[in-house]
């Protein structure tokens, strides 16, 4: 496991819970919502897309490799948009 890529999915979840949430607004959880869901998201599910794909290997082992900070916070945003819209989804449903 990559620590920056790591902490740039966690930032990049955030970030994309928060897009989420601006475009949802419906099924918005609020701002802390958005940004934890996001964040949760983006550094669990980037890492295991990371791992799927083989995104961000032995090329940058350094961390420092444009492609894979680009390939991390692309994981991280998608990912953690998706996390948030599930669990807002599923908070809306349960709440009826």
């Amino acid at each position: 496991m990559n620590l920056t890529a790591l902490v740039i999915q966690l930032i990049a979840g955030a970030l994309g819970g928060h897009a989420v949430g601006n475009v949802a607004k419906d099924t918005s959880l609020g701002p802390l919502g958005n940004t934890v869901a996001g964040a949760l998201g983006g550094g669990v599910l980037g890492q295991v897309i990371n791992a799927l794909l083989g995104i961000g290997g032995t090329a940058a082992a350094s961390g420092l490799d444009i492609s894979s900070i680009i390939s991390a916070f692309v994981t991280g945003g998608v990912s953690g948009g998706i996390t948030t819209l599930i669990v807002a989804f599923l908070k809306a449903k349960l709440a009826r």
